[in-house]
């Protein structure tokens, strides 16, 4: 325990988007650092909810001075993520000068791991370069139905067997580990066998999900070869007949924390995704995922944007712990497994220098 405030724990519990290159004093996500204790930030390189080009991501000097001025303020604290899982999934594109890397399904067809680790290799440089300190990646789903809107469709999965992704997976997390970066499997139970996609809808994964979908996470956590877990927003009624797997504590406890015995941060996909909104609502949702276990909730920020959000999403939750929907002591677990997540990156990346 701490003397810290509630309210600057929960702050501790988000990760958050915000628009611009630059860090102006007066700039909100400046305020939810210095004033509400942001626990880390996400970055993009396209404003969606502007409709721009651009955004975060403009070139390697003008990324360095963003994630210093960051860092300055959180007094080098602050977890700075990005997806970077390579071929489709870029945020750092070679048109503004940063170098690409395969995609996953690419990868994944080599008889060795040589292309992989390189791959990672050079990803994990790059982010510790630039101050980024935690990798939103490797995806382990199974590419088991290629058509895949989301999965199969962009090649992100190593393979549809889960031993090739598992050593795929490992290899790209040691490497980013031997550059101070930290990295997240993705996307548990499993969206590799969904028909539809959860940016857009409620994804059901009853009916397509298998077993051998869990292989990867399990090899991976008892390798000890896992640093954080994102639950996806998928729907299977064998785990839970109410709720996707980031609002489900039946989920996340009987899986995640007892089947495959994971004490390590449990991450939230972007809450501001349709498979949530559209059924929950944002700030509720928020309060569900961490009354159900969920550590770290990411909201990206950039589907749609609200300056305010932090604010509005602490005052649900606080809300929530008055009611009795959420208790003390589940926000002290969370906020104690992100400071234990952080201190495992070294303090030359936390500090955004080479």
């Amino acid at each position: 325990m701490t003397n810290l405030s509630l309210e600057k724990k929960i702050g501790q519990l988000f990760i958050l988007g915000f628009p611009g290159a630059i860090l102006e004093p007066d700039h909100p996500i400046a305020e939810d650092i210095s004033k509400r204790n942001l626990g880390g930030v996400i970055l993009f390189d396209r404003f969606l909810a502007g409709a721009k080009d651009s955004n975060n991501i403009l070139n390697s000097k003008q990324l360095n001075q963003l994630t210093t001025s960051l860092q300055k303020l959180a007094k080098g604290s602050l977890l700075i993520a990005v997806d970077q899982e390579g071929g489709q999934v870029n945020r750092f594109t070679k048109k503004r000068g940063f170098p690409v890397t395969p995609p996953a399904i690419e990868l994944g067809r080599s008889s060795n791991l040589d292309s992989t680790t390189e791959s990672a290799r050079q990803t994990a440089r790059m982010l510790r370069s630039v101050g980024v300190n935690l990798n939103l990646a490797p995806v382990v789903d199974l590419n088991v139905y290629e058509a895949n809107p989301i999965i199969g469709k962009y090649g992100r999965s190593f393979s549809a067997d889960p031993a090739v992704v598992a050593i795929h997976a490992e290899a790209w997390v040691r490497e980013h580990r031997d550059q101070g970066i930290l990295s997240c499997l993705k996307h548990f139970p499993g969206h590799g066998s969904s028909h539809t996609d959860s940016h857009l809808g409620f994804v059901d994964i009853t009916e397509t999900w298998q077993e051998a979908e869990l292989l990867p996470y399990q090899h991976l956590i008892g390798s000890c070869q896992t640093d954080s877990i994102m639950l996806g927003h998928l729907f299977n009624i064998n785990f839970d007949e109410q709720f996707p797997a980031t609002l489900s504590r039946a989920t996340i406890q009987k899986l995640v924390r007892q089947r495959l015995q994971f004490e390590g941060v449990i991450i939230s996909d972007d809450m501001q995704m349709k498979a949530i909104t559209a059924h929950y609502g944002l700030e509720d949702a928020c309060c569900k995922a961490l009354a159900a276990g969920v550590d770290l909730l990411i909201i990206g920020n950039n589907l749609a944007y609200d300056p305010l959000i932090l604010t509005k999403v602490r005052d649900v939750i606080l809300r929530g712990l008055d009611e009795g929907t959420i208790t003390e002591d589940r926000v002290e677990e969370a906020w104690s497994r992100i400071q234990k997540f952080k201190q495992t990156i070294p303090l030359l990346t936390r500090h955004g220098k080479q």
